[in-house]
């Protein structure tokens, strides 16, 4: 696929931010100054005050003396990124690869290889960027070309066409000023003295006699324009592998247009990631909207699975999440995890239920869908010798078991998440006790087994045993209670309740 590039370059960035928040400044000269050196220097200029000859760079007393009435505002240090970033993100509609102009902090750069047919070609493509862009209320120029650096060169300097055909941006270039490649001022000074103003004028030249008069960055920067060299963008948000995408011709407004979306996605993500082995665990469905707002719900699986179908259900339970508005123009579909997924082998008789068989995977997942992910646990045995550390839990149903259940003594079927102090009567030195009481209650206990002793994990931290008794009470419970430490003059040992069987 041939890559292709855009460009957009905001001519007054920080003015038509302004115009949009105040418009009642239209009829008001204006510029943004900074200190600089305990003076104070124009950063940016309103179109009213460029009348009157006011330009970036020009101290504010100089400005305010052509230009009667200028009102000089206060610029913040980073506001033109911050501003790029927000319509950089605003732009991700168009691209999954946006990226920041750093070289003259005032446009976007983006790849838009493979995007331009969802909005009928690349000439209706620019057509829409700059036209959303206007109704925003900013005044931009675009430009498309085989390399980053033509399309910046065109969107600044360019007097023809916009739309620069494929393999067509070396000869686009030929007529533009110097400046058009992004070079330094001291580099643009030598050009002007040597009486190079176009750069056909040097292009062909010998990269020696280049390099030795201009340096090597004139070299990078002529061959990112031509695409001898190429320009890594860097994205503001890092494009998932798994990633679909749908323009729509008209704005979505209703259920049904969304469930046909989200169906048209999943078939191609689907079909992609069985052909690599690869099933979805986290889907993200992202909703831009006429009006600017963006609009997300998220899913989640028990297991790694393409299955369209399952998907599409549990994307069913959070359309209701979602509110079109005036209506929604693209929708993205993430797949920002994925697990591998092994092809099960076929069976005649599949006689394995629980947590291998894909209907209970598929029934967690809607489950999960309609209560909430939190609701659902499972635990494993963790490899501790103290009960209460002795499981973990775990989001996935993939996650294999480090250690086996230990089934040879018997265990609580409810037991508390700390052990409770309770007061014992017990004979020494290893009898069970004959009562206990429990939270104001006595027990008096009429059979009892045990010890049963369970070391302290040293590694972990330092202390007394356990010796754990099952006792039963006349009332028929039955409990499960420890002894921390042994019995000694100090009476430095101590007894708890643990846990309940049924």
């Amino acid at each position: 696929m041939q890559r292709r590039f855009v460009s957009i370059w905001f001519r007054q960035l920080l003015a038509d931010w302004q115009l949009i928040r105040r418009p009642e400044l239209a009829q008001v000269p204006f510029v943004f100054a900074t200190p600089d050196h305990g003076r104070m220097m124009v950063t940016a200029v309103s179109p009213l005050a460029v009348r009157f000859g006011v330009e970036a760079g020009m101290r504010a007393a100089d400005a305010k003396a052509i230009c009667p009435g200028l009102e000089v505002l206060d610029d913040k240090p980073g506001r033109p990124r911050n501003l790029l970033r927000g319509l950089g993100e605003w732009c991700v509609r168009y691209s999954p690869i946006v990226a920041i102009d750093e070289f003259g902090m005032d446009g976007l750069l983006m790849d838009v290889s493979g995007c331009t047919h969802l909005w009928g070609g690349e000439r209706g493509y620019l057509k829409e960027i700059v036209s959303r862009l206007k109704s925003k209320g900013y005044t931009v120029r675009v430009a498309i070309a085989d390399t980053p650096g033509a399309a910046w060169a065109v969107s600044r300097y360019g007097k023809v066409s916009p739309l620069i055909p494929m393999g067509g941006h070396p000869e686009a270039l030929l007529s533009l000023v110097p400046g058009a490649l992004r070079l330094e001022d001291t580099v643009l000074a030598k050009l002007r003295k040597l009486g190079f103003y176009q750069i056909k004028s040097f292009v062909s030249m010998p990269r020696s006699v280049l390099r030795r008069r201009f340096g090597e960055g004139f070299l990078l920067r002529l061959a990112q324009a031509l695409g001898t060299e190429d320009e890594v963008l860097v994205p503001l948000q890092v494009p998932v592998p798994f990633q679909e995408r749908l323009a729509c011709p008209e704005p979505i407004k209703t259920r049904t247009g969304i469930e046909i979306a989200i169906t048209k996605m999943l078939e191609s993500l689907c079909k992609r990631m069985q052909a690599e082995g690869k099933g979805l665990r986290t889907g993200v469905l992202t909703c831009h909207r006429m009006d600017g707002k963006i609009v997300q719900v998220s899913i989640g699986t028990s297991g790694a699975t393409h299955s369209v179908s399952h998907l599409f259900k549990l994307f069913q339970l959070k359309i209701d999440k979602i509110r079109p508005g005036l209506g929604i123009e693209v929708f993205v579909l993430d797949a920002p995890k994925v697990d591998e997924l092994a092809v099960p082998q076929e069976q005649m008789w599949a006689g394995k239920p629980g947590l291998d068989n894909q209907s209970v995977l598929r029934l967690i997942d809607r489950v999960a869908g309609k209560v909430g992910a939190e609701v659902i646990h499972r635990y494993l045995p963790a490899a501790r010798y103290w009960p209460e550390r002795a499981v973990f839990s775990t989001s996935s149903v993939t996650e294999k078991r480090i250690t086996e259940w230990r089934l040879d003594k018997p265990r609580p079927t409810e037991l508390l998440k700390r052990p409770d102090p309770i007061e014992v009567m017990a004979l020494i030195p290893d009898h069970p006790p004959k009562f206990f009481v429990y939270k104001g209650v006595r027990h008096q206990v009429i059979k009892a087994d045990g010890p049963e002793r369970i070391e302290r994990e040293w590694w972990l931290d330092q202390g007394e045993h356990r010796d754990y008794y099952q006792v039963e009470d006349d009332q028929g419970g039955r409990y499960w209670l420890f002894r921390s430490g042994h019995y000694d003059g100090e009476q430095k040992y101590q007894w708890f309740i643990h846990g309940f069987f049924a």
